[in-house]
């Protein structure tokens, strides 16, 4: 069976800093700030999930895309993540694993 990221590949670097990678000359480290489970009512192999990073943007952020999250444990993940929005840190994004 394939090995597929779960929730809790991420859940022991809750509140931990990984390298997000845009492309070659937009590297960010990006504190993973949350892990949690999203609700479905259709049975799938894998209990879907979001990750938010947040990176420590504050004048410029990426549009809606895939980067790479070099996992500490995983290697690198390509992502999509989405932008969600400023706050006192700085920019954060979400991926959702379904």
């Amino acid at each position: 069976m394939e090995d597929y990221i779960q929730i809790t590949d991420f859940q022991p670097y809750l509140n931990e800093k990984m390298m997000l990678k845009w492309s070659e000359e937009y590297v960010f480290l990006a504190d993973l700030i949350q892990v949690r489970a999203v609700e479905t009512y259709t049975p799938i192999e894998r209990p879907p999930f979001s990750i938010v990073l947040r990176t420590e943007q504050k004048t410029q952020y990426f549009e809606q895309g895939i980067c790479i999250l070099q996992h500490p444990e995983k290697g690198d993940l390509h992502l999509f993540l989405v932008p969600l929005g400023l706050d006192e840190v700085g920019m954060k994004y979400e991926a959702v694993f379904s």
